[in-house]
């Protein structure tokens, strides 16, 4: 499967929910894209008609508002159903809302209240260590979600229990609702920052490669005795200059022009992956 194309080919997915919905959170919904992408299509050990399986992988999308690219994802691996999907999302009394519902398959925590992802991954990955078991626990963070206290006493838990088995990642795009992350909590060396609280750290200069991810995430499975997290390097609004590294595109549904042209973008960077 060509997970380069297929990241661009979920984008879509995600504008077309965004524009059903008449919400979403459009500029983390492409940032996001090939760490879900990969983490799916060629890391967990996820299966839509194993749902339930003590040895499944676990995975929380912390960042809970991008909830338009993990559906489309959910959607592709067969947990939920495209067009139900499309029809229902965002309506009233539909169980597809705008942030990740456990009532559906395939999900398992309900997120959004941001800050709270790192801390219950910790404590899965603990149980998981209790109970023996294989499995591993993954959890996506926005880098505006660190200024939250929590991850930090979660960053602390981690290390103390040597979570081997716990693999974070910092979708690293640098924006938030209110602007760039730095001009209102500023990260620093986010990779000399969790190095500090016993991490092993990798800095993934490319978040949006699908090469680099992969690399990093092998990488994770061999680290003994310590989490792992990885720094992915974003471009917020990925794939469509209308969108890219601009703070207003955080939450925003496009105009009927800008649909035209983002789709039009998406498409061809589709097309042109597909032919590589």
């Amino acid at each position: 499967m060509n997970l380069k194309a297929l990241a661009y080919k979920l984008r879509q997915d995600a504008v077309d929910l965004i524009c059903a919905g008449k919400s979403g959170h459009i500029g983390g919904d492409m940032s996001v894209m090939e760490i879900l992408t990969e983490l799916y299509f060629d890391q967990m050990n996820v299966d839509p008609k194993l749902a339930e399986d003590e040895n499944r992988d676990l995975f929380i999308l912390s960042k809970g508002h991008s909830v338009e690219a993990y559906y489309a994802v959910l959607a592709k691996k067969g947990f939920l159903d495209k067009e139900d999907l499309l029809k229902r999302f965002s309506k009233f009394g539909s169980p597809y809302i705008g942030h990740p519902n456990n009532k559906l398959p395939g999900i398992e925590m309900n997120s959004g209240s941001l800050g709270h992802g790192l801390p219950v991954s910790v404590g899965m990955a603990l149980a998981a260590k209790m109970d023996g078991k294989e499995r591993r626990v993954y959890v996506v963070m926005g880098d505006g979600e660190l200024a939250e206290g929590s991850v930090w006493e979660g960053a602390m838990a981690a290390h103390q229990y040597k979570l081997d088995n716990l693999c974070a990642v910092v979708d690293r795009n640098r924006l938030q609702i209110s602007g760039n992350t730095e001009d209102i909590m500023g990260q620093d060396d986010l990779c000399q920052r969790f190095t500090s609280f016993g991490w092993h750290v990798i800095d993934v200069a490319d978040g949006n490669d699908i090469d680099q991810l992969h690399s990093a995430f092998e990488e994770a499975k061999t680290v003994k005795g310590k989490p792992t997290i990885l720094i992915a390097n974003t471009v917020k609004g990925k794939g469509s200059p209308v969108m890219e590294n601009k703070a207003q595109w955080h939450h925003k549904v496009p105009t009927k022009e800008e649909y035209e042209q983002i789709m039009s973008d998406l498409k061809r960077a589709q097309e042109g992956l597909e032919n590589e």
